[in-house]
């Protein structure tokens, strides 16, 4: 029960007041779900296409750039991982390769669900099935969108906010911390 309270209170402050929780990530077994860096805009242009970026709403000069920082913040810390799952969506993909953490396997969970909400449930408990396939101790940096994050954790991250999750023993995940690099 406190840990969810503690997740609620978490989840409403403001960005700049949520600590760096960079030893969440430093345990084993720990989640990076990460939401894509700065893409200004809100969702996709109608008749976007998924394998054209030129169609969809990606990443402007400070969310590549946001991106990398973000990389080299983790490694600057010690943090690596195990896996690297990506959505589909170019400006999730780009986040995750110009962070440079490891192969990039884009995975249809972590696609945005923002205008189909009624995928949400079944792309939200794929995700979960994935990550309670992983081996014990096993890392994962998963890029995704806010509708996806926000299903799983109940919190509104920022552009390249990242939400730390642990797998519970019982299966599911919960909160841990937060990691936030500003564009």
């Amino acid at each position: 029960m406190f840990v969810r309270v503690l997740a609620l209170l978490i989840c409403c402050l403001p960005s700049a007041l949520v600590a760096q929780d960079w030893d969440a990530l430093q345990e084993p077994g720990a989640i990076a779900l990460m939401r894509h860096a700065l893409a200004p805009g809100t969702g996709d242009p109608a008749g976007f296409t998924l394998g054209d970026c030129t169609t969809q709403r990606n990443l402007d000069a400070r969310g590549r750039d946001q991106a990398r920082r973000a990389g080299v913040a983790l490694r600057a810390q010690g943090i690596g991982f195990d896996h690297v799952w990506s959505s589909g969506w170019c400006r999730s993909a780009e986040t995750a390769q110009l962070m440079d953490m490891g192969p990039v396997d884009i995975r249809p969970s972590l696609h945005s669900f923002f205008t189909n909400r009624g995928a949400g449930a079944a792309q939200s408990q794929a995700t979960l099935d994935a990550l309670a396939a992983l081996p014990q101790g096993a890392k994962a940096l998963l890029v995704t969108h806010q509708v996806n994050i926000t299903a799983l954790t109940g919190i509104v991250p920022a552009s390249g906010e990242i939400i730390v999750l642990r797998r519970l023993p019982e299966g599911g995940v919960e909160v841990s911390g937060r990691v936030n690099i500003a564009p």
